[in-house]
This record gives C-alpha cells, structure tokens and sequence, in this order.
C-alpha cells in the first residue's frame, strides 16, 4: 500500500470517527430546539412561574443561574489564574509541585455529588452560610478550580521562553514580565479554561442541590444568603417531580438553558479571537 493511498484511509477513518462523535450531540441539540422552540417567548423568559411551576416562565430560574455564576467567577478566576501563574513562573519543578499538580488533575475528574457533600458540610454546615447563594458559589467555585488551574497553566507555558528573556535583558523583572508580557500572550488560553469551567459550573446540578438551589421561589433573591432557584435544578424539578407538567415547558426550560451555555461560548470565541488578533507568536 502506496503512503499516499495509506494518508487518504487515515483522514477517512478520522473523517468517520468525526461524524460519529458529533452527529448524536448534533442530533439531541437539534431535538430539544425543535421541542422546546415554541415555548420559548419574552413571556417564558421574563416572568415568573405559576400555577405550581406547570405555566409562566424561568426567570428566577435564569436569574438564579446567572448570580450563581457569577459567584463562581468572582472566587475561581482569580484565584485559579494566581495559582497557575506559581506553577508556570515561580515554582521549581520538585516533588512537592507534582504531588501538587497530580492532585489538581484528580480533583478535576471528582463526581460533581462529591463537591456537593463537602460544600454542605463546610459551607453549610460549619461555616454557617445556610443554603444560600455564597454557599453555592463557593462550593462551584472548589469544583471549577481544577479545569481553570489545569488551562491556565498549560497557556502560560505555551508563551515562547524568549519572550520572557528579552523582558529580562531589558531590565523587567519577574512579575513584570508576567504582567506586561506572558499573561496577555496566554489570556486566549486562559479563557479557554475560564469559560469551560465556568459552562460547566452553570449546568451542574449536584452542588447547588445540596447548598443553594430551591424547589420554588416566587421571587428573586435580595442578598448572597437567601436562596435561589437555578435553570439546573429547576429543569430537574419540572421534569421528575411536577406531574402533569407540559412537555413543551420542560423543553423549552432545557433550551433556554443550552442557549444560556451556548451564549457564553459565543462570548468567548469572540474574546480569543480578539485576543489572538493581538497576539505576537
């Protein structure tokens, strides 16, 4: 067999192996948008749910969402962008930091219900937050830090060591170099990693069961200790626990859900390809 004829099958078989990946996730999208498309309306999003959640709309719900991620990212990003920066640039490279390291990749692979559990017994519990929404922001925001730490790490020390070597010879220290040179080269990675955490925080149902999230709540919530209702939770809630719930509701729930996720991607393609405009590498 001609190495020509060798690289076609190789492109085919990946070609193949392609379309079988992307076909079913294009296929449960397509469905949940065909089902859930004539729910969607101002009303559905913007007003409040009645008549035991079975008509009205999301909003607190998505209103819910929207603050729980939030509070993921005020605690995760910069926290998870500090600790990256000390293992790329200040860290040696010792046993110590690749206990550290192993430990951040297991910690991404833990089931979300674990996270949940310790955040009731911490946050919860002994700190005394109650359930509420510092609660379940803290509790996200453990469970994110991985996959932010993980991303950030591996952008910054994608930047070309001679970057950081001209900031040397022309008198910048360390942390300047970081700051004026290296983080703005790596800020498209690092908000890859942001980004995925974050989308990953805001579908997770799990954690805010045990710390946040509320069955009902006919109003949004007015400070970081009171409850919430969450697009999650209530999608599970609507689905499972309300009977006689109209299909069309419970799609349209899930589709103003996957647009929401869908919406941040959007945001931070946007973001990197600006960013990577800029780029000097």
């Amino acid at each position: 067999m001609s190495r020509n004829l060798r690289q076609k099958l190789g492109f085919a078989l990946l070609s193949l192996v392609t379309i079988i990946v992307v076909l079913p996730i294009l296929l449960v999208i397509g469905y949940i948008v065909v089902q859930g498309a004539p729910a969607i309306s101002w009303e559905f999003i913007s007003a409040m749910p009645r008549d035991g959640m079975r008509a009205g709309g999301v909003w607190p719900a998505l209103v819910g969402t929207l603050l729980l991620t939030l509070g993921t990212s005020i605690f995760a990003v910069p926290l998870g962008v500090a600790v990256a920066i000390y293992l790329a640039e200040y860290a040696q490279d010792t046993l110590l930091t690749r206990i550290i390291r192993l430990a951040i990749i297991n910690l991404a692979g833990v089931p979300s219900v674990v996270y949940g559990l310790f955040g009731l017994g911490l946050f919860v519990i002994f700190f005394q937050f109650g359930t509420s929404i510092l609660a379940g922001s803290l509790t996200l925001a453990i469970m994110t830090l991985p996959v932010i730490i993980s991303t950030a790490e591996e952008a910054l020390r994608a930047v070309p060591q001679s970057f950081r070597i001209v900031s040397f010879s022309l008198g910048g220290t360390r942390w300047q170099t970081i700051r004026r040179v290296v983080l703005p080269q790596a800020l498209p990675g690092i908000l890859t990693g942001v980004i995925l955490g974050l989308e990953r925080a805001a579908g997770e149902t799990a954690p805010i069961l045990f710390t946040v999230a509320a069955f009902f709540l006919p109003r949004l919530p007015s400070s970081i200790f009171d409850q919430t209702m969450a697009l999650p939770y209530h999608l599970f809630v609507i689905s499972t626990q309300v009977p006689g719930m109209p299909i069309q509701i419970q799609y349209g729930t899930a589709l103003a859900l996957l647009i929401f996720v869908l919406s941040m991607n959007i945001l931070a393609a946007v973001m990197r390809s600006r960013f990577r405009a800029r780029r000097q590498w």
